[in-house]
């Protein structure tokens, strides 16, 4: 409950910058008793999500990369819940809350700050909100490694060909940090797994990485692009580069340049939105990005505030908008928190002005890309930069052991197979007939496509 008399300030999103700028706060209210710090979310910890992909491999346990809010903030509030709706003129933030947002509360603010981060953009291409898997949450992340084990386990037991290949092709959509990583994880875990399947093996897998641009990681300049696509492909991965996803349905999937792929399994990775709780607000946006000035603070209303990667904040030097990253992101967050606190003591504010460090991708097995402070690293070099930049980046020193504990054990033991289901179990019906297969009827390898033996003769 919000305490009266005091000024309440309520950041809505625990990532990057919510968590920074709650962290500037949390030490903030050490000293002093005035106001009072709200940050909603609903996720009830910070997701450190340059890592997902590793997760998504079964490098990491989710737990790994995943920082209880509860546990880090103990004078800064926590509240878990949704965004319903901002009434700016009232003050007022209305929220759902409760395991399926039924019940509905409010909170009062002073100051809003604006950390909702973005959300998957599909485009509205057809079948892709539907059918595409993503990767944004450590959700995602668990479904997307339990879905590879499932196509893995089901082709394993499939009696015809053109069905075990479709089930064996992977693709994902998107060339920049997120589509590169996450191919790269994939590749290394099914090709990793192939060999605990007697009926299957590395040359019935095929992986397709499709980007719209005329080279991968675009971020890069093309000499490091370029290396990466090499990488790439000498791993059997094939980069369809200047192609478009065009739609995904019936397990096919339509690129621009006419051909089609047959797979079950496409991960969407080409793009991002900023929060649709931000449609709702009469401010300036570009883009859906709320603009703010060099403060993070808006135009319209001086007690609303914007950062990470729902917020448009231009580099004063270049003009252009910062990149939604997570180092710009966690400085945003601890800059604005801080002339949030100038502007209430009554003292000048702080610009942020921030000029990117490096920028790395990791590219597979001992392998990754790397520009720090203008110099480029490629191979073994921006693998070990990629692992160790991150790893200190990582926040708590228990997270930094587990990480590096379970990045030790990768070295010596294979990938874990073990498919987890959060279902709970279904009560058994006595009355429900067993099929006939249960006692001897047919099996999926007594009828078989006869493409199937010559496929595993290959083994």
């Amino acid at each position: 409950m919000q305490q009266a008399g005091k000024r309440q300030i309520v950041i809505l999103g625990g990532g990057f910058a919510g968590f920074y700028a709650a962290l500037r706060f949390e030490k903030a209210l050490k000293n002093r008793s005035d106001i009072e710090v709200t940050i909603v979310d609903r996720e009830n910890f910070l997701l450190f999500t340059p890592m997902l992909p590793e997760v998504a491999a079964g490098d990491l346990a989710p737990q790994a990369i995943v920082f209880p809010l509860r546990k880090d903030f103990r004078r800064v509030n926590f509240f878990k819940g949704d965004v319903d709706s901002i009434d700016l003129s009232a003050r007022v933030v209305h929220l759902n809350y409760g395991e399926s947002l039924e019940h509905r509360t409010q909170l009062a603010f002073d100051h809003l700050v604006l950390c909702a981060g973005s959300v998957t953009n599909f485009f509205k291409l057809e079948g892709l909100q539907e059918n595409a898997l993503t990767i944004k949450t450590l959700g995602d992340a668990i479904f997307l490694r339990n879905h590879l084990i499932a196509k893995l386990e089901e082709a394993d037991l499939e009696s015809y060909s053109a069905q075990r290949k479709r089930k064996l092709t992977f693709v994902v959509a998107g060339g920049g940090f997120a589509g590169v990583e996450t191919i790269a994880a994939v590749n290394d875990f099914v090709r990793e797994s192939v060999r605990y399947y007697p009926h299957l093996n590395n040359d019935l897998v095929r992986m397709v990485l499709v980007h719209a641009q005329d080279h991968i990681l675009p971020e890069f300049d093309h000499d490091l692009g370029d290396y990466a696509q090499r990488k790439l492909e000498a791993r059997q991965i094939e980069v369809l580069v200047s192609t478009e996803v065009r739609s995904f349905r019936n397990s096919s999937i339509e690129l621009s340049k006419g051909e089609a792929i047959e797979s079950d399994t496409l991960i969407w990775a080409a793009g991002v939105a900023p929060s649709p709780i931000l449609e709702q607000l009469t401010v300036q946006k570009e883009h859906g990005h709320v603009v703010v000035d060099q403060y993070m603070r808006t135009p319209e209303y001086p007690n609303l505030w914007a950062a990470g990667d729902c917020a448009l904040i231009r580099d004063p030097k270049t003009g252009k908008p910062y990149p939604p990253t997570a180092q710009h992101a966690l400085r945003e967050g601890h800059v604005l928190a801080g002339n949030i606190l100038a502007h209430l003591d009554g003292k000048p504010l702080k610009p942020f002005a921030y000029k990117t460090l490096g920028q790395m991708a990791a590219i597979g097995r001992r392998t990754g890309v790397a520009v720090i402070l203008g110099l480029k690293f490629s191979g073994l070099i921006g693998w070990f930069l990629w692992r160790s930049i991150y790893w200190v980046k990582l926040p708590g020193f228990d997270r930094k052991c587990r990480v590096g504990f379970q990045w030790l054990l990768d070295i010596f033991f294979p990938p874990d197979l073990c498919q987890y289901s959060s279902q709970r179990e279904k009560p058994f019906n006595a009355h429900r007939p067993l099929r006939p297969a249960a006692f001897g009827g047919t099996t999926p390898f007594q009828q078989q496509d006869p493409a199937l033996n010559k496929d595993r003769a290959v083994r």
